[in-house]
């Protein structure tokens, strides 16, 4: 095993977090080093190139959570950098529609929370939910949110990497980390001496945290996003489709979407897995991994925070296409169901599941000591909010006199 000349910050993982934190690091000092590792051959191969694209506004978070701090400034942020690098994005809006009476009260808290959070949303009727999008359906009201957008994540991603490389950061794939200390960062082939780790690894943030002495209260818990593509005319909608969530899970339900090309596409799913990189059939297949979620699941099952029965319930029969149809139909009644005949890439979200609480954490988790800093539960909004999140983490860094 090589040694590496030393650097001020390694950062492991490239996805969309790791990459916006090396962006604020250099912009900041253009001379500090930055290392940023890889285990891929390329940058964002996980959540953060699979995801749907969307630009959240950011009502969605209680008001207190980080989650809602940052997503708003988040959605600025990117926008800014996007429009600077000339990468399209495209102001489609989003509404929130309502499939009986029961989820109107749901519907009222999602309004009140963006007015917490500063952001611009109304509530509308069907009359206006017609003029806005027409194919859409919902009982008596709906949320219009006019600052949703959407991005291709692939342009974005490679547009970041381009970035920063052109700053100075090095950026090495193919750099698989086995082990770290608090100075150096151990790969199967090479040894990186730095002054500060910062681990945004996704779906293995836990593991390498625990070697940090952090995070020893949770594991991570995959659940599997699937998706299908619609054959349908350009033009079908203008507008990005949602369901009332259950407010007591982390995630959005099935949704109709638009891509930034203009692709009708449903999804995604919350299917648990039962591995951490379990895509497809048994690739990726690790019997350690089978084993601790294994553990851990049954420990959700009986969480008094969740209602976590159902949604498994709800979540398996979604792997029949039929399924999944028919639920974005109670979104959008006029969506062709023989127009589904392409799957989507299918994606992880890495969520974080607190064991000793027994609850899916609700929040971004950050922790850290003058040694290194963990990015821990960066799931969705975090591709939005990934330029505030950066932003946040390097203030912290030099309010801790770390930079």
């Amino acid at each position: 095993m090589t040694s590496k000349p030393s650097s001020d910050f390694v950062i492991i993982g490239a996805g969309i977090i790791g990459l916006a934190i090396a962006h604020e690091l250099i912009s900041r000092n253009p001379s500090l080093s930055i290392v940023v590792l890889d285990k891929e051959s390329d940058a964002g191969t996980h959540a953060s190139g699979r995801n749907s694209g969307i630009l959240h506004a950011g009502f969605y978070y209680s008001p207190e959570s980080l989650k809602a701090r940052l997503t708003r400034e988040g959605n600025k942020l990117l926008r800014d950098f996007l429009d600077q690098h000339k990468v399209p994005v495209i102001s489609t809006g989003k509404v929130v529609v309502v499939s009986h009476d029961s989820q109107i009260e749901t519907l009222h808290l999602l309004a009140s929370r963006a007015q917490a959070n500063g952001v611009d949303v109304s509530l509308i009727s069907q009359g206006e939910l017609s003029q806005l999008e027409p194919r859409a359906r919902t009982c008596e009201l709906a949320l219009w949110s006019p600052t949703t957008s959407v991005a291709d994540p692939r342009n974005v991603i490679d547009t970041m990497a381009a970035a920063v490389k052109s700053a100075g950061v090095a950026i090495h794939f193919g750099q698989e980390v086995m082990q770290v200390t608090h100075n150096e960062v151990h790969t199967k082939s090479d040894t990186f001496v730095t002054g500060h780790v910062i681990n945004a690894a996704g779906l293995y943030a836990d593991k390498i945290a625990q070697q940090c002495n952090f995070g020893h209260e949770y594991v991570m818990l995959p659940f599997k996003g699937l998706y299908w593509y619609a054959d349908v005319p350009q033009g079908f909608m203008t507008r990005q489709v949602y369901p009332v969530p259950d407010v007591r899970n982390p995630f959005l339900g099935v949704h109709v979407t638009l891509t930034a090309k203009g692709k009708v596409k449903i999804g995604p799913t919350a299917i648990p897995g039962f591995w951490r990189e379990n895509y497809t059939g048994l690739s990726n297949f690790s019997g350690r991994e089978f084993a601790e979620t294994l553990t851990a699941y049954p420990r959700f099952l009986t969480s008094k925070h969740h209602n976590a029965w159902d949604l498994v319930k709800q979540e398996f029969p979604k792997y029949l296409r039929h399924v999944m149809i028919s639920q974005a139909q109670e979104l959008v009644p006029s969506l062709p169901s023989s127009a589904f005949k392409t799957r989507g890439q299918v994606g992880i979200r890495a969520q974080l599941f607190n064991v000793r609480k027994k609850r899916l954490e609700m929040d971004f988790i950050i922790e850290g000591d003058k040694y290194s800093t963990h990015m821990l539960n960066s799931v969705s909004p975090a591709w939005t909010s990934s330029m505030a999140v950066a932003k946040y983490v390097v203030t912290d860094l030099e309010q801790r006199q770390v930079l």
